[in-house]
């Protein structure tokens, strides 16, 4: 049975309470217990940062050379908090409905309503920290809008909110570091979990620089290593994003949840050739004042400038009056790929829409875009060599964010008990499909907020400092040195970076904006394929130490084991939801059908042995909002 452990009573008072009851640990007693914290991302660094301060020992594993190059970095349009500061109606209660209904009935009302109740202090936090907000001529705090709402509850620091709440966070982290409260490692990557009895006592960590493999003990131990999209190969997330450390504690006993529920972001830059490995995000900010549109003509080869106003097709704003533009992420995404696919796309490669400022700039004057997007306009022109001021901008649907994740209950810890997962790491808060500016919400109050007190009530039931039996280390680095050994010994003859692509191109083709029963058949057959090929046919140049090969094969490895897991729960999934859309089960006008009766559920996967899993449900129940069709019109 998944026990999901929500505390009783009426939603505004569920988080209150669990606060209220929840076990303590004396502040003399807490420096007895370490925790160890996996990422340095927003999620990573203010739970580490938060913990620290409250006297407890925290160990830091980040691949990177420095926290900073975290990839919460690129997020760019801004972070919802529901303040009503623009006294435009908003309210905890909307934002908690909105967020619901954005994931399409498909998240865990609890959780979603503490997120939305936990914004309106972390937006005080943060401007405490001297995060640089977008601020009104009379000196409040200014917002926008995003897809899927009708209110401004976007706090933004220009296209930099990312960057500039991982600042402030850093700054956390590495005050923490200078008096001697969080050791912090670089350069190391987790390669497995150590569970005794069920419960998480450390990791298996390498030293990318040195080759050296360790066993890092700990009493409880946080994942805050991001979302898998990267595994789509051209997604809009940095190169060394990857699934790994969630991965390997799938395969140690942690459910997966919802694994086939991946976003694809609407304005990301178009792929320009087949030398792409990544693609560019735009921020979702800009539809704000930017008009999306298509040629009414296929194959139309004229320049934008060249096409009339009634020989345009403004798709959104004809299909979704009510929120035009700012249609959701999964809706817009879907649209715009309808427009491609039917020849009307734009572009070198056909295969993008127009983003258009030319009202914006005539209604409000080009000074005022430039405020609000500058820097995102530079990005553009410095990428494609295109003036966005003078003509649209090029964008189209990208791998972007993980919905799904590895299975939290309340306290956000895992199946596994002492493992605490946050951020987009695990699956909780966005159901079937995230609205902006929810992920770097989600990071924070995860982080800031809600951790602190559900890893010291588990750890006030713990004894701290318990040393692993000595066996079960020499095993556990046994298996790491052996499974490296094995991937060096293949001497085949295509990198994992090929390998990696071909998975990504299989995935977007048959698993990807839009899914189908003998499509995704296909898919799996070809992933087992594929696999076996990997094992026969990797070539990895030799080297323990320094070996960015071996980090790659290895990760690659993960995912051809994940794209397995996407693949089988897209197909147990016979219904439309969210990000989800199977071609079979849609409405008459092309929308998502969702079957509330068989499928309202989380799946949760179970690692059985290797490509071999077992699926677990949890039902959800929706006693305060009412399940009803998503609509947009």
């Amino acid at each position: 049975m998944i026990a999901t452990k929500i505390p009783n009573g009426p939603i505004q008072e569920k988080w209150t309470q669990y606060k209220a009851t929840s076990k303590l640990i004396n502040p003399a007693n807490r420096r007895k217990y370490k925790v160890i914290v996996v990422g340095t991302g927003l999620a990573g660094s203010s739970c580490a940062a938060s913990l620290s301060e409250l006297g407890f020992q925290v160990d830091v594993f980040t691949f990177h050379e420095s926290p900073r190059r975290a990839h919460s970095v690129a997020a760019q349009g801004g972070i919802n908090a529901a303040k009503d500061y623009k006294n435009d109606g908003d309210s905890i209660w909307r934002m908690f409905y909105d967020t619901v209904k954005g994931g399409d009935f498909r998240s865990r009302e609890a959780n979603v309503y503490r997120m939305a109740e936990c914004s309106l202090a972390l937006i005080d936090q943060a401007v405490a920290q001297g995060v640089p907000f977008a601020r009104e001529y009379s000196g409040y705090l200014s917002n926008r809008s995003f897809g899927g709402v009708q209110v401004s509850r976007t706090f933004y620091a220009r296209g930099q909110t990312g960057q500039q709440l991982l600042q402030g966070a850093y700054q956390a982290l590495i005050r923490q570091s200078a008096v001697g409260n969080v050791s912090l490692h670089t350069r190391y990557e987790m390669m497995d979990l150590v569970v005794v009895e069920n419960k998480a006592k450390g990791i298996v960590a390498r030293n990318l620089d040195t080759g050296e493999i360790s066993i890092q003990e700990a009493d409880a131990v946080v994942l805050a290593t991001g979302g898998y999209g990267k595994i789509y190969y051209l997604s809009t997330l940095a190169m060394n994003c990857n699934a790994s450390a969630i991965w390997r504690a799938h395969k140690r006993g942690a459910h997966f949840a919802a694994p086939s529920w991946t976003q694809f972001h609407p304005t990301s830059l178009p792929q320009m050739g087949d030398y792409q490995s990544k693609l560019t995000l735009m921020s979702e900010s800009l539809r704000n004042d930017g008009r999306i549109w298509v040629p009414k003509k296929e194959h139309d080869p004229r320049a934008p400038k060249d096409i009339p106003e009634e020989e345009r097709d403004y798709y959104l704003e004809r299909k979704y009056p009510s929120y035009g533009n700012l249609a959701p992420r999964d809706i817009s995404s879907r649209a715009a790929k309808e427009q491609i696919d039917s020849n009307h796309g734009v572009g070198p490669m056909k295969n993008a829409v127009y983003l258009d400022f030319k009202d914006a700039i005539a209604r409000d004057g080009k000074a005022a875009i430039e405020k609000r997007y500058g820097n995102l306009f530079d990005m553009y022109k410095k990428i494609t060599g295109m003036n966005a001021y003078e003509q649209p901008m090029l964008i189209s649907p990208a791998a972007h964010f993980s919905m799904g994740g590895l299975w939290v209950d309340y306290e956000l810890m895992s199946n596994v008990q002492g493992l605490f997962v946050l951020g987009e790491a695990n699956f909780a808060d966005h159901g079937a499909n995230r609205l902006g500016a929810n992920s770097l919400l989600q990071a924070c109050v995860d982080g800031y907020f809600i951790s602190t007190h559900t890893i010291m009530n588990y750890l006030a039931g713990e004894t701290p400092n318990v040393k692993i039996d000595q066996a079960i280390v020499s095993n556990l680095k046994k298996e790491t040195e052996n499974r490296l050994a094995k991937l060096l010994a293949i001497k085949g003859n295509k990198t994992a970076e090929e390998f990696h692509k071909e998975l990504g191109i299989l995935l977007y083709t048959k698993c990807g904006l839009i899914r189908e029963k003998p499509i995704l058949l296909e898919a799996k057959s070809q992933i087992l394929a594929l696999q076996k090929s990997f094992y026969k046919d990797l070539l990895v140049p030799e080297g323990q130490q320094i070996n960015f090969e071996l980090e790659k094969a290895a990760r690659v490895e993960d995912y051809l084991e994940l794209a397995l897991l996407i693949v089988e729960d897209a197909l147990q999934r016979e219904e439309s939801c969210g990000a989800h859309f199977r071609k079979e089960y849609q409405t008459t006008e092309g929308e998502a059908k969702r079957n509330d009766e068989e499928y309202q559920y989380v799946s949760v996967w179970e690692s059985i042995e290797k490509n071999v899993f077992k699926l677990h449900k949890e039902q959800l129940e929706f006693e305060y909002i009412k399940v009803s069709e998503r609509s947009y019109k």
